[in-house]
Parts: C-alpha cells; sequence; structure tokens
C-alpha cells in the first residue's frame, strides 16, 4: 500500500510538473527592450506612461501627489526634463488622444479625468480638469485607452469587470467580465474570486491587438495576459524575463507597442517587446 500510495504521489507530482512546463511553452517569450529612469524622489508608485506621437516623447508620471514627479524622455529614452517638472495631478491613467490633441489622465478616487497644456518643447507646463467627471470602480484604478474609439477602459477587481467609458461624453459603455486563465467557454469556471488574487488588481493595459485587446499582469506565472473585449476569454500569454519587476498594484503599463514594468526599488521603468 505504501508503494502505491508513493507511485501515486509521484504521478500526481510529474502532472503538475508538466502542465507547468506546458504553460509556458505556449507563452510568447518578451525582451527588454529600453528603461526609463526616475531620477528624483517622490512617490513609491510608477502611475503610468504614455507615448506622444505627435512629440516623440515619453511621459512618465508618480502615483500618489500633484507634487510628484513628472518625467519627459525622447524616443531613445533620454532625459528631457529638468528635476522641477510636477505631476500637477494625482494621476493614474495616462495617455495622448490623438482626436483631442492632447495628453490626458484619469486621477485618484474622484478626481475625475484632465489634461495637460504643454510648452512649445512638449513640456507639461500646467493641467485643467475635463468638464466630464465619472466615479471609477475603484480609488486606485488605472484607466487604460483606445485612441481609436476615444474610449477608457477600467478594471474593476471587485467584480472581475472591464468597464468601457466615452471620454468625450463620460457615457458609460459596455462591462465584459473577464473569465480569468481561461481559453475557452469550457474553461469558465467560479474560481474568479480566488484566482483573482494573482494580478495587479487595478492596472491594466489596451493593446490594440484584435480580440487581444486588455491585458493583465499575473504576479504569480509572471506573466501578461491579454483577453478578448468581446468574450472575456484569453487569448495569449506574454512571458515576462526572470527578474523582471512585477507589483499587485499599479506600476503597469503599456504604450508605443511596449510593455511597462515599474521596479519601485531602482525607480526604473523597464520596457518589453
Amino acid at each position: 500500500m505504501k508503494q502505491i500510495t508513493l507511485f501515486l504521489a509521484s504521478i500526481v507530482v510529474l502532472s503538475y510538473s508538466a502542465l507547468g512546463q506546458d504553460k509556458k511553452a505556449q507563452s510568447t517569450p518578451l525582451k527588454e527592450v529600453m528603461t526609463l529612469k526616475i531620477d528624483r524622489e517622490g512617490g513609491a508608485n510608477g502611475a503610468n506612461i504614455a507615448w506622444n506621437p505627435k512629440e516623440k516623447k515619453y511621459y512618465a508620471a508618480m502615483a500618489g501627489n500633484e507634487s510628484f514627479p513628472m518625467e519627459v524622455f525622447d524616443a531613445k529614452g533620454k532625459m528631457l526634463s529638468d528635476e522641477t517638472l510636477e505631476a500637477l495631478f494625482d494621476v493614474r491613467g495616462l495617455w495622448y488622444s490623438s482626436s483631442a490633441k492632447a495628453l490626458q489622465m484619469n486621477g485618484y478616487d474622484n478626481a475625475g479625468w484632465a489634461e495637460y497644456k504643454l510648452n512649445a518643447k512638449g513640456i507639461p507646463i500646467s493641467a485643467k480638469k475635463l468638464s466630464v467627471v465619472i466615479s471609477q470602480p475603484d480609488a486606485q484604478c488605472v484607466g487604460a485607452f483606445d485612441d481609436k474609439t476615444s474610449s477608457l477602459y477600467y478594471y474593476d477587481y471587485a467584480t472581475v469587470n472591464v468597464e468601457k467609458y466615452d471620454v468625450k461624453t463620460g457615457d458609460k459603455g459596455n462591462t465584459t467580465k473577464l473569465h480569468l486563465g481561461a481559453k475557452t467557454e469550457k474553461n469558465i469556471n467560479d474560481a474568479d474570486e480566488t484566482t483573482k488574487d494573482l494580478y495587479n488588481q487595478n492596472a491594466i493595459i489596451f493593446t490594440g491587438i484584435a480580440h487581444a485587446e486588455i491585458g493583465l499582469l499575473n504576479v504569480n506565472d509572471h506573466t501578461i495576459e491579454l483577453y478578448n473585449l468581446a468574450t472575456g476569454l484569453l487569448a495569449k500569454t506574454l512571458a515576462l524575463p526572470e527578474g523582471a519587476p512585477q507589483e499587485n498594484s499599479l506600476n503597469f503599463s503599456f504604450c508605443n507597442n511596449i510593455y511597462w514594468l515599474f521596479d519601485k526599488k531602482d525607480r526604473i521603468w523597464h520596457g518589453y517587446k
């Protein structure tokens, strides 16, 4: 009986090992392509990064206070802003709207939405609140922007839903239930309440990739998972390289076709592609 028990235990271990290897094999590996360093103190968390295609610049804001740093970089990651530049708004989501021709953001809790005024060099000099102010699912929600439709997406950790809003009008659109880890309808179960703790709880990304629009950071599996916005099913898994920084809250972004993770200790945004 003891030998049979040991034999069955060995089968279970091998099965879990094979499952993990299979999951890793099915993931697309990402490689680091660039970094953006926040040289100043102020704030512990990276709010977001935005790419301004008109100015060919990256904008990186720290979360937590309007006086925390905002840094501006050129396309190669060279810092262009000076040590006096502040976020001017308690930023969470940050994006460039081509229709508004402006750098915009959502803020903490009920701060609403705002946009920056840039000087001739593309550096923010002021921030004004937009007339449209809506509530978001959670105080720390990081808005993910779809430039083609001027839509903003929030992740509701409590319900595992993605909520859509029209940035121009503030109107609420569709709500999509994400089926965490499920690639097909047969894989859908009631495990979301337990598995949702394995993911970043408030920062999601919008990729613009058809049928893989929404991205979540899986801090347990060290992957970025892309979900179909129409079905809520898992479409693709991206494997992060060893040592990539991962946090359960904030510090996760996507812009200029690069996936970004913030190292809180070294204050560096690492970009992967």
